[in-house]
């Protein structure tokens, strides 16, 4: 970006402002002067609109890494949404008028709330469940352990299932001295790869599912998620049977004296987890076609929230407080920081979408393969959310009429198999570092707690995502896309 297109575009947006005030002065409204200053149509929105939402992306990414401190306190994260919101928002209402109040009005509205609600009645929910345990830590088990996370990311998320079974796996493999490993497979299995076959397993999905995926259609990438998942787990059977040869006798010995038997707390809440999955898989427009019409009162249209958040308050309700909050360490600042990083996300986002697709044909992707590693390599570095929902935009823009997906059947507005390359590279991706899913920094803090020696943010990658999960992903493109 050059300083005189930033200095054009900060022109730009003085003038509407400077246009509002005066029309205020003499007596013309609001909406009169939006009217005015969007007669070019939102096909006519500037390319220096995504600003807001690069610089919102690049804050979450490298927030962590160059002030940690400061980008920890959940505050300064909603001053940071609120600076780049705020004028994004009431800039776009200005100069495109009730078009631009329509878009931010499906995003915040019928993308954001229905978004943060899902994940705040799965955050409560399943942390209300609690695994415990101390059990022998064979190659066999740790495997087993792994396989049970990657088939339960898909039924109660990744995030949830990553955190019901992080601690018990560490307890386990606590008297072994070689355990990194596990932790790294474990990121890709269960906070990743594994929740790709339903709109609960990862928060990519359940955006494209509000934009007209069904429920059961994610079940159908069945063969990726189960190509990626019998690899990657024969991979670690092996690596760990390696390590475990390695290991000193006393501390296997130590390991084998010191068994706790599994426990499991709060397990109502599994009632309550089928209570999500039930209401998000059948209270939608496709099933209660009534919750689409226009004049459909509030309640209705948001039936399938005011369930969730009922489950939720049943789950607060019903569960020990010490299984929830002693023995989980439950605390609400995850849930928080995920609200206020996605508020400046999805306003932001908005003219970033639109633009995308005003311009979609002139980017030459119409492959499978070109959205696959696109989605995959920001979903990378940036969360896979907006990134997921970045390319099902551009996907949207594209004409596939010449292409070999043409005969393929229209999901969410876009052939299938293209939409199936942009959720397989958004939930597949997020593995490759630290910062690509929400979970992956999450499991390697309790791992640090734990006194488990964990790669850098370029040793996990050098280590790890590059040499291992890399060519698994190449595999399943090839086979698959």
């Amino acid at each position: 970006m050059n300083d005189s297109l930033l200095l054009d575009s900060l022109s730009a947006v003085k003038d509407t402002v400077v246009q509002a005030m005066e029309s205020v002065a003499s007596g013309t409204t609001i909406n009169e002067v939006a009217q005015q200053a969007s007669e070019g149509g939102l096909e006519n929105l500037p390319a220096w609109t995504m600003i807001p939402f690069v610089l919102m992306l690049l804050m979450i990414a490298i927030g962590p890494l160059v002030a940690e401190h400061w980008w920890e306190k959940n505050a300064n994260k909603l001053i940071v949404s609120l600076l780049l919101g705020v004028p994004t928002a009431v800039y776009f209402m200005i100069a495109y008028g009730m078009d631009g109040v329509h878009a931010l009005e499906h995003q915040v509205i019928y993308d954001y709330v229905p978004f943060i609600i899902l994940l705040l009645s799965l955050y409560v929910i399943t942390g209300g469940i609690h695994l415990s345990g101390d059990i022998k830590a064979k190659p066999i088990v740790n495997t087993c352990f792994l396989a049970l996370g990657w088939v339960l990311a898909s039924i109660m998320g990744t995030t949830g299932a990553a955190m019901l079974l992080i601690r018990p796996l560490i307890t386990t493999n606590q008297q072994r001295k070689y355990s990194t490993h596990t932790i790294l497979f474990f990121i890709a299995l269960v906070a990743n790869c594994g929740g790709l076959l339903t709109p609960l397993g990862d928060p990519p999905l359940f955006m494209l599912f509000l934009r007209g995926a069904e429920f059961t259609w994610f079940m159908g990438m069945w063969g990726p998620w189960l190509v990626t998942g019998a690899i990657l787990l024969v991979m670690y059977y092996i690596w760990d049977t390696i390590m475990y040869k390695k290991e000193d006798w006393t501390a296997l010995s130590a390991d084998s004296r010191e068994q706790v038997p599994l426990h499991l707390g709060g397990s109502i809440n599994f009632i309550y987890l089928i209570g999500v999955v039930l209401a998000v898989a059948f209270i939608n427009v496709g099933t209660i076609p009534a919750m689409g019409e226009h004049d459909a009162p509030i309640w209705l249209k948001f039936l399938r929230e005011i369930v969730l958040l009922s489950l939720m308050f049943l789950s607060l309700y019903t569960t020990k407080k010490k299984v929830r909050f002693e023995l989980n360490k439950f605390t609400w600042d995850p849930i928080v920081e995920v609200a206020f990083l996605f508020l400046g996300i999805f306003t932001t986002m908005t003219p970033a979408l639109i633009f995308l697709n005003h311009h979609a044909g002139s980017l030459g992707f119409d492959q499978p393969w070109q959205f696959y590693y696109s989605t995959g390599l920001l979903s990378s570095f940036l969360d896979n959310t907006p990134t997921a929902v970045a390319f099902h935009s551009v996907a949207t823009g594209v004409d596939f009429s010449q292409t070999a997906v043409a005969a393929e059947a229209i999901v969410a507005g876009i052939p299938e198999k293209i939409l199936e390359a942009i959720c397989i590279g958004a939930v597949f991706f997020g593995a490759m570092t630290y910062i690509g899913n929400g979970p992956n920094f999450m499991v390697k803090a309790i791992a640090e707690e734990n006194k488990i020696k964990m790669p850098s943010f370029f040793g996990y990658m050098i280590k790890f995502s590059l040499i291992v999960l890399l060519p698994v992903y190449i595999i399943v493109q090839l086979l698959f896309l």
